[in-house]
């Protein structure tokens, strides 16, 4: 009995049971309800047992008594209450043991029955309360995950409010680490990340890709010291099959920008034998646009800044943005990150491309509105200034297009382009052909003559030369089309 309630808990018990008493065994409630049960075989069915066990289970219930026995022509029905709950706690009237067996009842079985009892209900007790345990997990998980939604939609006051309810407090500055674990390894990778760093960090179980595990991380090192192993090193070291990414030094308020560093450091260390990157340094082109940008950045976003939704229940200007950076950083994936379904998601998309005048089908406005949201999202003051002189803005082909190469025609701009092609000049043939087919594999192969199987090496080689991300979202695919467009401008001057 001991043995089968540690290795199959009540169903092992249950079927034991059965097979002992060539009939039916099962947990019922005061009421008579089946709450467990088993059978000896799928044939040996009694007829009406669930009246059966439910007229001994009122009456074991109305008498108060120990044990209860309910006699037909053919067969017999032994009750007993069982014990889940300590004396004084909880409902007194808990689940009770029903056997069910031909007569006449076998030599021993009742006192058998007397004596699986107490294992029966310890065991009972124990799945009760896993299942509250999974529950409280699960709620801590969806907490987390509130928390980092939040900050990525930068939400900072509301965030520390939620988080103030969990463990541990939000730090900042933070560096923001992704970690790809092998399947079904987060749960024992986040052990080994809470005792790296004494739980200081911020661990959340990413609601967009399964493998993935996100840390947002104090900025500082856990005992500061020329001897002290950063906690991502040290996950990287113990975890033999997983890969880590980490960003920059970023304020909690960019936790978005840090998690886009992490992201892009994940891709350039999956090729390496270290399994771990650390972000190389890189300004944002939000940091360059400078205050023409800012008003360009304005002005495009206004009429989803000021949207008033039609009805109650439609979207308002907030939950669109939400929903336009979600998609920009994940694509297709922002279902999982949103909790919304993918009829809702095109939805709120066709929306916000008529509110904004862009079709973001197209690479080019779809990186006009990640780098506006970007920008939005940037403290002014962080801005490149204007230079003293400035250039005359370059024409364009949408009202989007046209203010936007106007921004991208700045020194800063240009300098910002420059290094972000930098890696690649000279070879950029791949690149730009990929990015002038909307970022698809598919069509860049055809046009470069090559299979889809060498276009995603290629790709994947590029992942390494540049340190970003392109194949999977967050992609750099937007800040190379703005490198890439940048450039041309500058050339067509």
């Amino acid at each position: 009995m001991h043995r089968l309630a540690r290795t199959g808990g009540t169903a092992g018990l249950l079927r034991w049971l059965a097979g002992r008493a060539e009939g039916w065994a099962g947990l019922v409630g005061p009421d008579g309800t089946v709450l467990h049960a088993a059978a000896r075989t799928a044939g040996a069915m009694v007829p009406d047992v669930a009246g059966l066990v439910a007229e001994g289970a009122s009456a074991l219930t109305e008498r108060g008594v120990q044990a209860y026995a309910v006699d037909t022509g053919a067969y017999t029905a032994l009750l007993f209450p069982l014990s889940v709950f300590p004396p004084g706690v909880g409902d007194a009237s808990g689940p009770v043991l029903a056997v069910v067996t031909p007569r006449p009842v076998a030599t021993g079985l009742a006192t058998l029955l007397a004596d699986v009892v107490l294992p029966l209900s310890l065991c009972l007790q124990a799945e009760t309360l896993e299942r509250k345990r999974r529950r409280v997990d699960l709620a801590e998980s969806r907490g987390r995950e509130a928390v980092l939604h939040l900050l990525m939609t930068g939400q900072l006051s509301i965030a520390q409010q939620v988080a103030g309810a969990l463990r541990p407090r939000l730090p900042d500055p933070v560096r923001v680490c992704v970690v790809e674990c092998s399947g079904g390894g987060r749960d024992e990778v986040a052990r080994v990340c809470v005792d790296a760093d004494g739980g200081r960090s911020w661990i959340v179980r990413c609601p967009v890709y399964a493998r993935h595990l996100i840390l947002v991380m104090p900025a500082e090192a856990k005992e500061p010291g020329p001897g002290a192993v950063p906690t991502d090193e040290t996950v990287a070291a113990r975890v033999g099959d997983c890969v880590v990414g980490v960003s920059e030094p970023v304020p909690l308020a960019d936790t978005a920008t840090g998690y886009r560093q992490a992201f892009h450091a994940l891709a350039v260390a999956r090729e390496l034998p270290s399994r771990h990157a650390r972000f190389g340094a890189s300004p944002d082109p939000a940091l360059v646009v400078g205050p023409a940008g800012r008003r360009w950045a304005d002005e495009l976003l206004n009429p989803l800044l000021t949207h008033v939704p039609r009805r109650a229940q439609d979207p308002g200007s907030q939950e669109l943005l939400a929903t336009a950076a979600s998609w920009l950083a994940f694509s297709s994936h922002a279902t999982g990150h949103l909790k919304v379904h993918r009829n809702t998601l095109a939805a709120r998309l066709r929306l916000i491309g008529e509110l904004l005048g862009l079709d973001l089908h197209r690479l080019a406005d779809q990186a006009a509105l990640d780098l506006a949201l970007r920008v939005r999202s940037t403290p002014a003051p962080a801005c490149t200034p204007e230079p003293a002189q400035s250039g005359s803005p370059a024409s364009g082909t949408s009202k989007a297009a046209g203010g936007l190469d106007a921004i991208l025609v700045r020194p800063a701009v240009r300098d910002w382009a420059d290094r972000q092609l930098a890696p690649v000049l000279g070879a950029e043939e791949t690149l730009r052909t990929w990015v002038r087919c909307e970022g698809r594999i598919g069509p860049a192969a055809a046009e470069l003559g090559i299979s889809v199987p060498g276009a995603r090496k290629r790709l994947t080689r590029l992942e390494t030369v540049l340190q970003r991300s392109l194949l999977r979202p967050p992609s750099a695919r937007y800040d190379l089309w703005l490198a890439l467009r940048s450039r041309d401008l500058t050339a067509a001057a």
